[in-house]
């Protein structure tokens, strides 16, 4: 089926463009304090170097507001300040050089106070985003889903009746068919680009499970412009899965494929161990403009589906007990050792 996605505007996040036709980007959030300078820079760069485009900061206090300034001198990363409460904080990290701010309107809601952060934003021309989180829904309006619509465009109507436009929307439960319903219904009444996430979701585990489910989903409906998974995990887990879901979708390519078979009482090799070691060599490479990105690599571990996936890769083995037979782009090439074979692939990704 045609992937088809959603017309929306289209607005930038420093040199990232973020609706319309460009790619959906991927954002992450650091997990330091934002006035530990050094911490905090080190871990901005640190997700831009594994695939993350845009980095999102906590600002909590006016420490955390000013770190902006310093911060900005220290990464070439976008940068994203989250702000709640206080819109002072917004002001003052716009003039310290952030590219984007995030408003919640569960508890920024002032219309004087909006003027003023937008009046800043308009003159550093940077986009606001419009971050509804189920928890902080201020009314209710009939369901859960509703009232976070409701809030999200009655927020917009604020920011366009002060003539402003540079707006990404996002509407984030802890549940999953609550933050899907949420963003179909907004998607069919505004054409704003939207930012696709689920709230507190919980471990690495679980909290895949639901990001992958939601974001998943809704991409599938060409529904979202930018994705940030979130976990209660390491950063750089919430890059990397979500770097594998717009790769499972097809809608972007990061690093090789691996296709690799579950194992059965067939396999008499360790195929864990082997795939593991391949993954981790695959990891190491650029997350952007690698000649790799769009491979397939098929490693299989018995000779039922084996040979079959392996002709379907651009390099792949299909293992028994004692040999393996190795793969290029659909065509057998010779029989192996185990530990030839897997020479062959790390050759192979060694050479791009």
């Amino acid at each position: 089926m045609e992937y088809k996605r959603r017309k929306t505007r289209i607005i930038k996040v420093g040199d990232i463009r973020i609706g319309g036709n460009s790619p959906i980007s991927i954002q992450g959030m650091t997990k330091t304090e934002t006035k530990d300078i050094t911490a905090t820079a080190n871990q901005i760069n640190r997700l831009k170097e594994i695939g993350a485009e845009i980095v999102r900061v906590a600002v909590k206090d006016i420490q955390d507001a000013k770190a902006i300034k310093i911060i900005r001198r220290k990464t070439d990363a976008a940068l994203v300040a989250d702000i709640h409460f206080n819109y002072q904080f917004a002001i003052e990290t716009i003039k310290n050089g952030i590219d984007k701010i995030r408003l919640n309107p569960g508890n920024i809601f002032d219309s004087n106070q909006i003027k003023e952060v937008v009046a800043c934003a308009k003159e550093h021309r940077i986009p606001i985003r419009v971050g509804v989180n189920s928890g902080s829904v201020r009314k209710t309006s009939g369901s859960l889903v509703n009232s976070m619509v409701k809030s999200a465009l009655d927020y917009i109507k604020i920011l366009e009746k002060l003539r402003f436009f540079d707006i990404v929307v996002s509407l984030k439960a802890s549940e999953v068919n609550d933050t899907i319903s949420a963003y179909e219904k907004l998607a069919k009444l505004c054409d704003y680009p939207f930012h696709l996430g689920v709230t507190a979701t919980g471990p690495l585990l679980p909290g895949t499970i639901k990001s992958t489910l939601a974001i998943g989903s809704l991409l599938e409906e060409g529904i979202g412009d930018t994705i940030r998974v979130s976990l209660t995990s390491r950063p750089e887990d919430e890059i990397m899965v979500s770097k594998e879901i717009l790769q499972s979708l097809g809608l972007r390519n990061f690093y090789p494929e691996i296709v690799s078979c579950p194992t059965c009482g067939r396999c008499q090799i360790d195929l864990i161990k082997i795939v593991n070691l391949i993954k981790n060599k695959v990891d190491a490479l650029p997350s952007r403009n690698s000649r790799l990105a769009s491979k397939k690599i098929a490693l299989m571990g018995c000779i039922v589906n084996g040979p079959g996936e392996a002709k379907q890769a651009d390099m792949g083995v299909a293992f028994t007990r004692n040999l393996a037979l190795l793969f290029k782009k659909g065509k057998v090439i010779k029989k192996a050792s185990q530990k030839d074979s897997i020479n062959f692939i790390l050759k192979q990704l060694e050479k791009g």
